[in-house]
Formats: C-alpha cells, structure tokens, sequence
C-alpha cells in the first residue's frame, strides 16, 4: 500500500484543512506513514502569517528534499496560504516540489495526484474556484471532536495581514449546509465541534436575503442538534461581536463559556495603524457586556509586539490592557513584515531586540495574570472532556473544561467521556486534579 504523510503548519484552519487531506488520501487508497521516510506522498500544509512559520516549513522540507533525494519517486506536494502566496514561484524557490495548491483548491487534490499512478500536476490554484470542503471525506483525530468550516477568506483590512490576500474575500457557507454537518457529526459520535472562520461573527452577511441570518442564530442552530454537548468557535473580530451573538452564548446550554477575542495592542493609536477599526476603549466595553452576560466567561486573546511605530508608551498601553482585562492565556507574537501588506512598508519598523525585549516582558505579564486566573479554579469542580492521557504523566489524563483550560487528573475515564474533577493545583497554563466520585443516590 502507498502511504501519505501530512505535515501542518498554523491555525485551527489549517489542522481542519489537513484532516480533509488525509481523507481525500485514504479515499485514494493511501494509508498514513507515521514518518516522511515510510510515506510515497509528503504533503506540507502551511501558514504565512508570520515569518516563523515560513521559516520553521523550510526546514521540514529540507528534510523532505534529502529523502526524495534517497527515494526520487517520492511525491512532495506544498499547499495552504504559503503556496497560494508564492505561486508559481514556490517551483523556482524549492524545484523538487511536485504539486503545489492553495487553501481553496483542497477539493481537488486528489484529481491532481490521480488515482492511479499519482499523476503529477506541477501546479494548481484557485482563489477564484474556492469551495466549501464540507462534503469531503475526513480523516478527524479524535472521533468526539469536529471542525466545522462556515465561512472562508476575510473582508477585513488589517495592516499587518496577509491572510486576505491568499484566502480571498469572505464566502459564508449556507445555514442548511453547516447544520446537515453538524447533525451528521452528532450521528458519527462527536460531542463538541469548532465553528471556523476567518471572522466567524461576520458570518451570513454575504448571503441572500432570502436566506440571511447571523451568527447567534447560528449558535442556536447548532445548540438544537442532539448529542452535541459543547460548541465553541474561532476566530471572532471584536468589531463585528454584537449583541445577538452574546445572548446566544448566553442561553445556548452547548455554547461554552469561552471566547478568544483578539487584542493584538492595547494601544488605540497603533490599532488605528493597524486598521482594526476598533480603539482600547471599544474593546474594554465589549469586554464588560460579555462578563456581564456570562460571568464565568474566559476570555483569551492574541497580542502582537513591535509594530511599525509602537513606542515604549503604546507597549505599556498594552501591558496595562493584559492587566485590566484578565485574559485566562494569549498568543504573543513579535511582529513580522509579509510581503504585500501596509504594514511592511511603513516607516519606523522597530529593531529586533526592543522586539525581543518587549516580548520577553509580555509573556512575563501574561502569565502571571493567568496563573491569577487558574488559581481561582482550585477548589472547584469543572466538568471536563477527557482528549488522552496526560502528554507528561502517562498515568494521569488530560481533557479540558468547557473554559478550554487543559487539565491533568487522575481518573478512570475513557477519552471522549465527560467527567468531574475536583481541582487542587494551578499553575499559568494548566490545572490539576483529581476526578470526582458521584455521590450515590
């Protein structure tokens, strides 16, 4: 048997894009190599929002390079945002790429690489032929829990991203259309899905009237389908978290009490820079009404440092903001320039080591802000979903609570049950605990 091997880089997006890819694959007649020296096709699925990303896939497929080098009819095929940004030009960059294809073009891969002989296509794109990946087969690495794509590409306009640019203008996917996939999870045995898009709560503004609704009757859509216990979504834009999708996550007993609402500064002149369309105070707000409608709400976020012009004052603005807020985690990044956004062609870029020194100081305050958080855990009970066994303790299990906090317990629990565990230690990222007997009726 011919054996595949998936490499993914980036977003929530992407791991759902692979899982396609591997489906498509198996129904090719492939089966998955746990190394790129076991697989015939090696297939990179990549990310270009930062410079990381692209540095840390030119290593892997270096490494791809010399086994091909050993075995030259190995296929190597390169897909996602990298490829669709560099096109035809990723075969001048790396020649002993096969097949190349961007995010929208997923649905035909397997024609491309045939279901025959492997047949090689040099290169294939389509931004302009995007669809849906809904109906295609799935290779999903837990049986209990599902991405579920609504929308493709984003309208917004931010300074510093390229992700407009190699996934298009937004497509929402039909209502109808994401609750049949729900419904058919529910049947296959999922109990908490993901709904993804680029900008999830501008979602359905692009459909017809006819059929036109908004996000938070989504939610409710998806909170109707029997089995499904937990619901979350990503990524949302503050500007567009409106009043309609908070109630839902209010009453919706499915939706979890969780929401990653990007900051990236706390700086309302560098946000303005940046095209955000939203200021410190706007967000501080929105903030407000969400705790206020959900009180044991967590909130996550993604922060940048380094942007074109932040001065020492903008940074502390968004160390003040972390602060304020009380974020459960962030994703800090150092700002990196992509080619063909406005960002990297504003004056004032800051210098590497202010960069790297003003990282150092956020992660510092970030994570003590939420061990602050986790520790007001300890002494609770959390209801938790059990993913695997602890990944540093093989006799503990790991899961996580309906708040996405990744907990470590003793138990005895299959993966995919919903157990209680009685918390007793917190740190900055993780909680830990001990599973929590039913008291007998």
């Amino acid at each position: 048997m011919r054996r595949y091997h998936v490499t993914t880089f980036g977003c929530q997006m992407n791991a759902h894009d692979s899982e396609r890819i591997k489906g498509m694959l198996e129904e090719l007649g492939l089966g998955e190599a746990t190394t790129q020296d076991e697989a015939d096709v090696l297939v990179f699925n990549t990310c270009t929002i930062r410079e990381k990303p692209d540095q840390k896939f030119a290593a892997h497929l270096a490494q791809a390079a010399a086994v091909k080098r050993r075995d030259p009819d190995k296929v190597i095929a390169v897909g996602g945002c990298y490829a669709e940004a560099q096109r035809e030009r990723l075969f001048d960059l790396y020649p002993y790429v096969d097949v190349a294809f961007g995010p929208g073009s997923i649905p035909h891969l397997g024609e491309w690489l045939g279901a025959g002989g492997l047949g090689i296509a040099r290169g294939q794109f389509g931004l302009q032929d995007r669809t849906f990946a809904g109906e295609l087969p799935m290779h999903r690495e837990r049986r209990f829990q599902a991405w579920v794509q609504i929308s493709m590409g984003c309208n917004s306009k931010c300074a510093y991203c390229i992700v407009p640019a190699v996934r298009g203008r937004e497509v929402s996917r039909r209502p109808g259309d994401v609750v049949a996939e729900v419904t058919r999870l529910a049947g296959d045995g999922v109990r908490e899905l993901t709904l993804l898009g680029q900008n999830v709560n501008s979602w359905g503004r692009d459909l017809a009237p006819e059929i036109h609704t908004d996000f938070g009757e989504l939610l409710r859509a998806c909170d109707l389908v029997d089995g499904i216990e937990r619901i979350r979504f990503t990524s949302p834009h503050p500007k567009d978290f409106r009043r309609p999708v908070i109630e839902a996550m209010a009453e919706c007993d499915a939706v979890c009490e969780h929401a990653h609402l990007p900051l990236q500064s706390g700086s309302s002149r560098i946000l303005k820079a940046m095209r955000r369309t939203y200021n410190r105070e706007r967000y501080l707000r929105l903030v407000g009404e969400l705790r206020e409608a959900i009180p044991d709400l967590a909130l996550t976020t993604d922060l940048i440092v380094g942007f074109p012009g932040e001065t020492e004052d903008d940074f502390l603005e968004t160390i003040s903001t972390v602060e304020e807020v009380g974020f459960d985690s962030a994703f800090t990044f150092v700002y990196s320039p992509r080619a063909g956004t406005e960002a990297a062609a504003m004056a004032e870029q800051i210098p590497e080591e202010v960069k790297r020194d003003r990282i150092e100081r956020l992660v510092e305050v970030v994570q003590r802000v939420a061990a602050v958080r986790n520790a007001e855990r300890v002494g609770r009970v959390e209801q938790v979903l059990v993913e695997s066994p602890s990944r540093t303790d093989p006799n503990l299990l790991r899961g996580r609570t309906r708040r996405n906090t990744t907990v470590n317990f003793s138990g005895a629990a299959a993966a995919g049950d919903l157990v209680d565990v009685r918390i007793e230690v917190a740190t900055s990222t993780t909680l830990r605990g001990v599973q929590a007997v039913p008291v007998a009726a």
